[in-house]
């Protein structure tokens, strides 16, 4: 079993989704869950294009994801020392 991490991205109409670990598998559609579904069965595409061309599965290599908050600055404000 193997475990992609998949990043949805929200567009000005719709979802997209991909993998850093999987260049080229892509999906897109009109809601979080459907996006998630195209990826699935592009994902089960994919492989199996790699399959049949004889190439190795690609190697993981994203650990982990995290959502991080950071303060940014407003333009033309500066910070006094």
């Amino acid at each position: 079993m193997h475990r992609y991490l998949v990043i949805v991205e929200q567009g000005p109409n719709n979802y997209s989704a991909y993998s850093p670990d999987l260049p080229g598998c892509a999906s897109a559609g009109d809601t979080v869950e459907e996006t998630l579904a195209h990826f699935r069965e592009a994902l089960k595409m994919h492989l199996e294009g790699i399959l049949e061309d004889r190439d190795p599965i690609p190697q993981i290599s994203s650990l982990a994801s995290q959502f991080m908050e950071v303060e940014v600055p407003h333009p033309g404000v500066r910070n006094r020392v």
